[in-house]
């Protein structure tokens, strides 16, 4: 029995949007690992009823995919605790080509404090205000 098998089942019904895209991500993260379950991926796929979800689905299966390649790319990890961080939990691996480098800190310089600063500066009523030529 596959990991995915174990931890989804292949017994449902219906699936919502929701439940097809976690469904799909695993089996694109199962694949990269050795596991395929490419009858059920067809299965969700066909169990949706717009071209949207439709493509939900497929960007969700190729998102695992991906994840878990990065993954296995990024450490020395086994399958099974790919599988554990990615399916199971939260962890998220960084491609370091996809890490901000500009700015003070690696942040943008839209974000750079001195910058939010120096706009706060301005005074916001000023477009409340009277108008000079009415005042006399």
């Amino acid at each position: 029995m596959s990991r995915y098998e174990r931890e989804f089942g292949t017994d449902w019904d219906t699936l919502d949007k929701d439940e097809a895209t976690d469904r799909a991500y695993a089996i694109g993260v199962a694949e990269r690992l050795g596991e395929f379950n490419r009858d059920e991926l067809e299965a969700i796929y066909a169990e949706m009823n717009s071209a949207y979800h439709k493509s939900m689905v497929e960007l969700a299966y190729d998102e695992g995919r991906n994840e878990a390649k990065e993954a296995a790319e990024a450490t020395s990890a086994d399958r099974d605790a790919v599988w554990a961080d990615l399916v199971n939990g939260e962890k998220t691996y960084i491609d370091e080509a996809d890490v901000p480098t500009g700015g003070r800190d690696g942040l943008p310089s839209a974000l750079d404090s001195s910058e939010l600063l120096d706009r706060q500066s301005i005074d916001s009523t000023d477009a409340v205000d009277k108008p000079d030529f009415l005042d006399r």
